[in-house]
């Protein structure tokens, strides 16, 4: 009964659960957007946006990058496309993870036909509804790299930058027989199995309703559930065909 269950929850988990462009603090933004015959000032249009919007802007160049940025997987990437039609100048703005994968997109269209103000008008409609930065401890757990001290931001509406703070939280550790984890609590909602070989998690839980059971996400981005049995974990790992195989890591 407890199986047809989980099942069942499947199939609204994996729908609900994603990374948002919110939950960064960094995002880069390339020194010209391809698609565009000239600059139009668009990259500089979207950095004060984002600014404005309590990100950081960083370079594509890692070289570049602040030294408190040390893993590409807190970093949201931006770009901006041309998809104007014969009337309108419209344009794309998308957000992507570390893996290329995007996480938000949105669009903008314009009816002034001259491209040096056209563009930056359909930008600045597009990034109307991208919401400002709300940095989670989901995000910088991707940066923890199976530490037992996790970094965690506090968001405040009265502060002009990011207070850090320490949490502590204890590991035990899993093992499926091949890999050996470390279940790394963030708060009493989350909590990350992690790999020490790996700067990105191998799977981060997150709490639902119903009890034990957790919304996961998997390192390479997919989406699935995992729920406690018996004092072990246990994560439906998705696969080509549409089915779920049962992984089972015993605690240690």
């Amino acid at each position: 009964m407890k199986k047809i269950s989980v099942l069942l929850f499947t199939f609204c988990l994996t729908v609900v659960f994603g990374q948002k462009v919110s939950d960064y603090k960094y995002i880069s933004v390339p020194e010209k957007f391809k698609g565009f015959n000239e600059d139009y000032g668009l990259e500089n249009f979207l950095s004060k946006a984002l600014i404005g919007k309590k990100y950081v802007v960083i370079s594509e160049n890692k070289d570049k990058w602040p030294s408190e940025v040390n893993n590409p997987c807190s970093v949201a990437k931006a770009e901006v496309l041309n998809s104007s039609s014969f009337l309108k100048n419209k344009v794309s703005v998308q957000f992507k993870d570390c893996n290329d994968k995007i996480i938000s997109e949105t669009k903008g269209s314009s009816s002034i036909k001259e491209f040096e103000t056209g563009y930056p008008d359909a930008l600045k409609q597009a990034l109307i509804t991208v919401p400002s930065s709300n940095p989670t401890t989901n995000n910088l757990a991707i940066q923890a790299e199976n530490r037992e001290t996790i970094t965690t931001t506090v968001d405040t509406k009265t502060a002009e930058n990011v207070n850090i703070s320490n949490a502590e939280a204890t590991a035990t550790k899993y093992s499926n027989g091949k890999i050996t984890l470390q279940k790394i609590q963030l708060d009493n909602n989350q909590f990350i199995l992690a790999d020490g070989n790996s700067s990105v998690p191998y799977a981060t839980f997150r709490s639902t309703t119903k009890k034990d059971v957790f919304r996961v996400r998997l390192a390479n981005g997919e989406s699935t559930i995992g729920y406690f049995e018996n004092g072990n974990i246990i994560i439906e790992i998705p696969q080509a065909n549409g089915e779920y195989s049962k992984e089972v890591f015993l605690g240690k």
